[in-house]
C-alpha cells in the first residue's frame, strides 16, 4: 500500500510540475501527423537549447525579428537563439564543409541556416542537410506542401523536406512619385524611360545578390523561351537565351547614373542615392521594404512600389538544420514556431518586418485570419493581389553565369 501510494503521489506531481499551456500554445505546436508523442519528445529534448541560427543580418528590421523569436522561443519553449549575424550565407556553408573534412559529424557549429538558391543546392548534392523534417513540424499544417508548389522547391530545385520556408520576397522597383509621373513597368520601357531621364537609373553590382535579381528580372522577361531558364544552364544554350538581354544592356548602360561607370555597392546604397535625389528609381527583393523604409526616415513619403507589369521573380526564404547540428531538436522547435500563425502575423506586420506569409491561408480558422486582417496598412505597402503574378527563379546556375557575363562584357 505505501509502494502504491508513493506512486501515485509521484504521478500526481508529475502532472502539477508539467509545463502548462501557457507553454506551447495551441497554435503555436498542435499535434503532429506522426503522432503527438513523437513532437512532445522533440519538444523534451529541446528544452534548455541553444540554437545558433546562422542567418544574414544586412537589414536592421529582420534582425529585430529574429530577435523576437528568440524570445518567444525561450519563453514558450525553453529555447535560446543566438544569431550568427552573416554578411554572406556562403560563411556558414563553408563552415559546415569544412567541418565535415575534418570528420565532425557531430555536435557541429551551426543549428539553423538561413539558406536560398545555390547555397541549398550545394548543401544538398554534398549531403550536408538534416532531414527529411518538414512533414515532421506541427505547423507544416498551415502549408502548401504539394510537389511544385512555392514551398517546396528552392530555384527550381526540389526542397525534398530538407528546408522549412519562414517568408516569401518578391522583387519590385520602389522610386518618387513626386518625381516620377509613369514609372515604366516593362524592361523595354526602362530603357526608353532612362534614354528620356540620362543619369537617373542605375542598379546594384551584380556581384550583390540584388543586382544579379535585376538582371534575371531582365533575362526572364527578354528572353525569347523563359522555359529553358529552368533548366541547368549546361543544358541550354546560353548565347541564344541572353543576346536580347545583351542587346538591351548595351543600350541602357549609356544612360546609367555616372554612365554606368560605378554602381551601388547593394540595395542599401541604392535606396540612398533614392533618398538623396541622385537617381529616381530603386529596386528590391522585400515589396515591404518601401513603406518601412519612409517610416525609418529613409526614402520620401512620396516613394512608391512599382511591380513589373508580367510579374516579378519571387521566392521563398527557408531555414534548414545542418547534418551535423549540436541542437536538432531546438533547431526544430524554432523552425516550427517560425510558421505558427502567431510568428507569422507578427513577420507580416509592416510596424516589425513587413514580410509576407508562407502560409495557405484556406487553411486557417477565423481567428487566425483576424491576426493578418487586424495588420496595419501603408500607403507604399502593395496588397498581394497588387503584387501580380510570380515568376520562378532561374535555376542557380544561370545567376553564376550571369555574373561571370556581365563582368567580361562590362567591366572596365
Amino acid at each position: 500500500m505505501n509502494t502504491t501510494r508513493a506512486r501515485l503521489l509521484a504521478g500526481i506531481l508529475a502532472l502539477m510540475l508539467a509545463p502548462g499551456p501557457g507553454h506551447v500554445a495551441a497554435a503555436d505546436a498542435p499535434p503532429s501527423d506522426n503522432g503527438e508523442g513523437d513532437w512532445a519528445q522533440t519538444l523534451r529534448e529541446a528544452r534548455g537549447q541553444t540554437v545558433y541560427w546562422n542567418a544574414w543580418a544586412g537589414d536592421q528590421r529582420t534582425n529585430a525579428f529574429i530577435q523576437w523569436v528568440g524570445e518567444q522561443t525561450e519563453a514558450r519553449f525553453g529555447v535560446e537563439i543566438r544569431h550568427v549575424k552573416l554578411s554572406n550565407t556562403a560563411e556558414a556553408v563553408t563552415r559546415v564543409v569544412t567541418e565535415k573534412a575534418a570528420g565532425r559529424d557531430q555536435s557541429g557549429s551551426v543549428d539553423l541556416l538561413w539558406i536560398n538558391g545555390p547555397n541549398f543546392l550545394s548543401m544538398k548534392t554534398q549531403d550536408l542537410l538534416d532531414g527529411p523534417f518538414v512533414r515532421d513540424l506541427p505547423n507544416s499544417r498551415y502549408l502548401d506542401l504539394s510537389p511544385g508548389s512555392a514551398n517546396t522547391t528552392d530555384f527550381t530545385v526540389p526542397t525534398d523536406g530538407l528546408e522549412s520556408p519562414w517568408r516569401l520576397a518578391r522583387f519590385v522597383f520602389n522610386y518618387d512619385a513626386a518625381r516620377v509621373d509613369d514609372p515604366p513597368r516593362t524592361m523595354p520601357a526602362l530603357l526608353e524611360w532612362a534614354r528620356d531621364n540620362p543619369g537617373r537609373f542605375t542598379h546594384p553590382h551584380p556581384d550583390n545578390f540584388m543586382g544579379a535579381t535585376f538582371l534575371k528580372q531582365a533575362l526572364i522577361e527578354l528572353t525569347p523561351e523563359p522555359a529553358v531558364l529552368q533548366q541547368p544552364v549546361e543544358d541550354a544554350d546560353f548565347d541564344a537565351a541572353t543576346a536580347p538581354l545583351w542587346a538591351w544592356y548595351d543600350a541602357l548602360q549609356a544612360h546609367l547614373w555616372r554612365d554606368g561607370t560605378t554602381y551601388p555597392a547593394n540595395e542599401s546604397e541604392q535606396q540612398r542615392l533614392v533618398n538623396d535625389g541622385a537617381v529616381d528609381i530603386g529596386l528590391s527583393f522585400d515589396p515591404a521594404s518601401t513603406a518601412a523604409a519612409i517610416r525609418e526616415g529613409l526614402l520620401p513619403p512620396s516613394a512608391r512600389v512599382l511591380v513589373p507589369a508580367a510579374g516579378s521573380i519571387g521566392n521563398v526564404s527557408f531555414v534548414a538544420i545542418p547534418y551535423n547540428a549540436r541542437h536538432t531538436a531546438g533547431a526544430r522547435v524554432v523552425a516550427n514556431f517560425l510558421l505558427s500563425p502567431r510568428a507569422q502575423a507578427h513577420m507580416q506586420n509592416i510596424e516589425v518586418l513587413g514580410a509576407f506569409s508562407v502560409l495557405d491561408f484556406d487553411r486557417l480558422d477565423g481567428e487566425q485570419r483576424a491576426r493578418f486582417e487586424a495588420l496595419p496598412d501603408a500607403p507604399a505597402l502593395p496588397s498581394r493581389e497588387a503584387l501580380g503574378k510570380t515568376l520562378p527563379e532561374p535555376h542557380p546556375s544561370w545567376m553564376t553565369r550571369l555574373i561571370e557575363a556581365w563582368s567580361q562584357r562590362y567591366t572596365r
